[in-house]
C-alpha cells in the first residue's frame, strides 16, 4: 500500500486549472523525484498534496486516508512536513525560535526532536541563537529541513531545495536529503536540477503541461533517450 497516493488529480489556483488527471505514488520510506520543464506543475503537485491549492477533483489519499479538502495544518498532524521553494524561514527569529515554530502544534517542543534536528545539522546548533534572516542560503535551506522535521513526519515535501545554492552547496544538500530519507523518512522532491534528482531518487515523474509524461525508476529516466533529449538537455 502506498504511503501517498494521487489518482486523477485535478488542482490549481482560483478558477484557473493547473492539473490535469495527474497519478503519483510515494510507498512508504520511498524517494520520489518530480521532474520537469518551468511551468509544467511540479510545484502545483506539492502544493496540493499539503492542503495550499484549489482542489477540483480526483483523490489524494495518505496512510489510506482521503486528504484532498484539508487545510495545511491538518495534514501535519497526518505525518506530513512541507518546505517550499521561497519565504521557507522566519527571518525575525533565531534558529531555535524557527525550530520550535516546526512544533508549534504541540503544547511543549520536544527537546528529543531539537536534539535530533541538532545532530543532523551541527551548524543550527552552533547559530541557535542568530537570526534566520542573517544566514547563508545554504544554512537557511538547512533550518527549513531541520523546521519540517521537528514533528518527525513520515513524508517530507521538498520543493526545489537546490534553487539559489551556490554550485559547492548544492551537492552537500542533496547529501543530507539521502541522509533523512535513508533514516526511514519518505521524500517527495521536486527539483530543476533534474539529472542529480534523478541520479539520487528511488522512482521519477516527468510532468508536462500539467499532466504525467513519464514515470520510471531514476535511472532509467536518466537512461531514456527520448527524456534526456526534451528534458534533461542531451
Amino acid at each position: 500500500m502506498a504511503l501517498l497516493d494521487v489518482e486523477s488529480l485535478d488542482a490549481g489556483y482560483g478558477d484557473l486549472q493547473i492539473l490535469e488527471d495527474v497519478d503519483l505514488e510515494v510507498a512508504k520510506g520511498e524517494y520520489v523525484a518530480i521532474v520537469g520543464p518551468n511551468g509544467a506543475g511540479k510545484s502545483t503537485v506539492m502544493k496540493s498534496v499539503f492542503g495550499l491549492t484549489t482542489y477540483m477533483g480526483g483523490s489524494i489519499r495518505f496512510a489510506d486516508e482521503e486528504i484532498s479538502g484539508l487545510r495545511p495544518e491538518e495534514i501535519i498532524t497526518r505525518g506530513v512536513g512541507y518546505v517550499p521553494q521561497n519565504e521557507n524561514v522566519f527571518p525575525s527569529l533565531t534558529v531555535k525560535e524557527n525550530l520550535e515554530m516546526g512544533a508549534y502544534i504541540l503544547e511543549d517542543v520536544p527537546q528529543e526532536r531539537l536534539r535530533a534536528v541538532y545532530d543532523r545539522f551541527p551548524i543550527l546548533k552552533e547559530r541557535r541563537t542568530q537570526k534566520a534572516g542573517t544566514m547563508s542560503g545554504g544554512q537557511q535551506q538547512m533550518l527549513a529541513m531541520g523546521r519540517a522535521l521537528m514533528l518527525d513526519p513520515d513524508l517530507l515535501l521538498l520543493d526545489e531545495p537546490s534553487a539559489g545554492l551556490a554550485p559547492d552547496l548544492v551537492a552537500d544538500t542533496f547529501d543530507r536529503v539521502d541522509e533523512i530519507n535513508a533514516d526511514g523518512t519518505a521524500v517527495l522532491i521536486v527539483e530543476q536540477n533534474a539529472k542529480e534528482a534523478l541520479r539520487r531518487c528511488d522512482r521519477g515523474y516527468v510532468l508536462v503541461q500539467g499532466r504525467n509524461r513519464y514515470e520510471d525508476d531514476g535511472e532509467a529516466l536518466l537512461a531514456n533517450e527520448q527524456v534526456r533529449r526534451d528534458f534533461l538537455g542531451g
